[in-house]
């Protein structure tokens, strides 16, 4: 969509089956937001969206998370459970990732196929 981000809070709606569902939102669009990711949480309070971002890893964090990679139209490609001390493969047409306690998305109906938008501020 060519959005360009910046670091901050937003609300994540998850557009599914459900219908829409709004999660509260971190933004990681800088290099050093992105770096430091969720590491050194013992939890996450709904999701952290890194853009531009291809693959994530979990070395060094605390908790288990779920990984949704979205294409540059913010639909889903892929998602994925990930344990402390991994490492993602990158998806190629993957332009943002989402990260979220383990079990969340499930919840939030975030499977391959959603689609979902970003409500900055």
């Amino acid at each position: 969509m060519g959005r360009r981000w910046r670091d901050g809070r937003g609300a994540l709606v998850v557009h599914g089956e459900r219908g829409d569902v709004s999660v509260p939102l971190e933004i990681a669009a800088s290099y050093r937001a992105r770096t430091k990711g969720l590491l050194g949480r013992d939890a996450v309070d709904g999701a952290m969206l890194l853009t531009p971002a291809g693959g994530v890893h979990t070395f060094r964090m605390r908790i288990p998370i779920d990984v949704a990679y979205l294409d540059r139209r913010l639909n889903v490609i892929a998602v994925h459970t990930m344990r402390p001390g991994r490492l993602g493969l990158p998806r190629l047409r993957a332009r943002h990732v989402l990260e979220a306690e383990a079990g969340a998305m499930a919840g939030w109906g975030v499977r391959v196929g959603t689609r979902v938008s970003v409500e900055s501020g």
